[in-house]
């Protein structure tokens, strides 16, 4: 699990220089680069979401997942948590947190480069380590610290993958992939809406799809 684990630090050490940063950035400027990353969000969400195979699983795993979510209230958890941990907005810090771990976690690069890593080869998720170091510095210098939380989300993610991967020395069919990039892809246009506030949506709620994505993809 090399390369999750030196995923995660880069994460965490772009994350602490972009909350560096943003103390030295106005509000005003904050909230331009927000805007930016909101739209951006949403141009990569459209992205993934096109890559699904079939729009009926699609909707049936937004729809189980969302109703699941509701249930157990995760986005409501997940303030009270934020608020414990800062005195920010709750809001804000899930927001950062579902926009970092959303766009560092959903992707075939994600997938592929955790289970090639839980099967002895890193140099997938090692290469995406820049990536995503870089792209923490300019989340956190915007969103504040719900992307360095993010990392939290992003070790057990890409842990679970590797591990996944250890036990079954095997990859994910294509078609899984596929509706997990897909599903995580609707998630992120609605992490961009709120960015943009143009509408309050429960992203946190809707995270139980990227679960059941997969699992009806190959079910069907």
């Amino acid at each position: 699990m090399i390369g999750t684990i030196t995923n995660t630090i880069t994460v965490i050490l772009g994350s602490l220089a972009g909350l560096l940063l943003r103390r030295n950035i106005s509000p005003e400027k904050t909230t331009f680069i927000t805007d930016a990353l909101g739209l951006f969000t949403v141009a990569i969400g459209i992205q993934m979401s096109l890559q699904t195979k079939n729009p009926i699983i699609l909707v049936a795993s937004l729809l189980v997942g969302t109703f699941i979510g509701e249930i157990a209230g995760i986005e409501h958890k997940l303030e009270r948590l934020s608020e414990k941990i800062s005195r920010s907005s709750s809001q804000s810090i899930v927001d950062g947190m579902l926009t970092a771990f959303l766009t560092f976690c959903v992707g075939p690069m994600t997938i592929v480069g955790s289970i090639k890593d839980g099967l002895g080869d890193p140099s997938i998720l090692l290469a995406k380590s820049v990536m995503d170091g870089v792209a923490s510095i300019a989340f956190a210098a915007s969103l504040g610290i719900g992307v360095l939380l993010s990392s939290v989300l992003v070790l057990a993610f890409q842990g679970s993958l590797a591990v996944f991967g250890a036990l079954t020395g095997t990859m994910l069919p294509q078609k899984a992939i596929a509706e997990l990039t897909a599903s995580g892809g609707v998630l992120l246009i609605g992490v961009g809406i709120n960015l943009l506030k143009l509408k309050k949506i429960r992203v946190a709620n809707m995270l139980p799809t990227l679960l059941f994505s997969p699992l009806l993809a190959l079910y069907f």
